[in-house]
């Protein structure tokens, strides 16, 4: 047990730290949004604007707990999260006493202020509100229509940040200085996706989602036949059941993933041409309108895990099948199954739940072999993407929801402890 805890708290202390080893990963992403024609005030304009030239642990914190609350004080306005409309994405707006919500942005060097009345309508006038600061120039901290709080100064010149890239057009700026506004991931708000700038969590959700299908329905098919094999392995010691069984569980788990998957795809894909190779997703029910979809990938996982799990559960079973109360009980002439079912398997499937639920954690999240293999779109899929264009945003987004199924599944494991084994229940 306390290898299990040693093992499963250093994995969750390995999610902890993965933002942090992208963000210290060589690479710009400001350069590879924009690409390679961009010139370099276009790349240190969208590193500004993204946040990126700000310290990492400042970053992280506007993350975790948002920026919105410190940046009030540049605008001297509220700054409130909005829905403008039931396609667009919340913005982000000044709020005014009576109600009035204000964005400004920069149109042919002149600024504008975009007002949104109490009562839906949208008013664009000339701003003149100018303040001076301790120079003398005229500058104003306002919020723009990317969800900035920006500083503009009125003697500035328009900049353009580059060409049409990863979801992001051509746009005039004049401001001097960016600082993105967020919500905070304690506010249930993970950020922007750096890599397609859309909300991390929608497209997040759908990915765990379809990951929590194949793992689900590979975790229902996997643990009834690991557990059976394993069980009638440990009472069939030495006998050619046990070496049948523990054979095939060496070979299904010695075989790597994506060797398994290439083999199945040519298998029943190209020579008996009955399943798809690929999983396509038209939609987010494609698994339920066509269940052929994940067959190949759930057969990857499931023989890859079965051995596994049998094995755990055979060297479980076979330990408690020589403890001496075990041999007590048949000397008092108690039926073998009996013997069995009442107070052998309970006992013997102590390892094996330890097991299982650490594996739940790599089902969901480590799965990426063969979410790549078939192009299943799950999380891990998402979080390897996410990590090649060294998407923040996404990749801690993806590593807490990782941290809390680890937590939770163990919490799980350890409410099942106390159901099988009653000397560790809670008072």
């Amino acid at each position: 047990m306390t290898l299990v805890a040693a093992k499963n708290q250093r994995r969750v202390s390995s999610w902890a730290t993965d933002s942090s080893l992208v963000s210290l990963a060589p690479g710009d992403v400001a350069r590879h949004i924009l690409g390679q024609f961009a010139t370099a005030e276009q790349v240190a304009l969208l590193r500004e604007q993204m946040g990126l030239n700000q310290p990492f642990y400042l970053r992280y914190i506007d993350w975790l707990a948002g920026s919105d609350w410190r940046l009030t004080g540049l605008v001297g306005k509220p700054l409130k999260q909005v829905q403008l409309s039931k396609t667009d994405d919340p913005v982000w707006c000044a709020a005014e006493p009576d109600g009035t919500l204000k964005q400004w942005k920069l149109k042919s060097g002149v600024l504008t202020e975009i007002r949104y009345k109490p009562d839906g309508t949208r008013e664009d006038a000339p701003f003149d509100a100018w303040q001076t600061d301790k120079n003398g120039d005229k500058v104003f901290w306002g919020v723009d229509t990317s969800n900035h709080v920006v500083l503009w100064r009125q003697t500035g010149g328009a900049a353009a940040v580059g060409p049409s890239s990863a979801g992001r057009t051509m746009t005039e700026s004049g401001g001097e200085k960016y600082y993105p506004i967020r919500k905070g991931l304690l506010r249930g708000d993970p950020g922007l996706s750096q890599r397609t700038n859309r909300p991390v969590w929608p497209t997040l959700s759908r990915r765990i989602g379809n990951s929590l299908v194949l793992a689900g329905v590979a975790f229902i098919i996997i643990m009834p036949i690991a557990l059976l094999l394993g069980i009638l392995a440990g009472l069939k010691e030495g006998r050619a059941l046990d070496r049948t069984i523990s054979l095939l569980g060496l070979l299904t788990t010695s075989v790597p993933e994506f060797a398994t998957g290439v083999f199945l795809i040519l298998l029943f894909a190209f020579i008996l041409k009955i399943l798809p190779g690929a999983t396509v997703f038209a939609s987010d029910i494609a698994p339920y309108q066509d269940p052929k979809l994940i067959v190949l990938p759930v057969l990857t996982l499931s023989l890859a895990e079965v051995g596994y799990v049998s094995r755990m559960t055979r060297a479980s079973m076979i330990e408690v099948m020589n403890a001496p109360y075990i041999r007590t009980a048949f000397l008092k002439g108690l039926p073998y199954w009996r013997i069995v079912f009442r107070h052998a398997v309970r006992n013997a499937l102590m390892a094996p739940i330890t097991v299982i639920m650490l594996h739940v954690n790599w089902l969901i999240g480590g799965i990426v072999v063969v979410e790549s293999l078939f192009g299943y779109p799950g999380l891990g899929m998402y979080l390897l993407d996410s990590a090649l264009f060294k998407d923040v945003n996404a990749i801690e987004a993806g590593a807490m929801f990782m941290v809390a199924l680890a937590v939770g599944t163990q919490w799980i494991a350890d409410v099942l402890y106390t159901f099988l084994n009653p000397r560790i229940r809670y008072a």
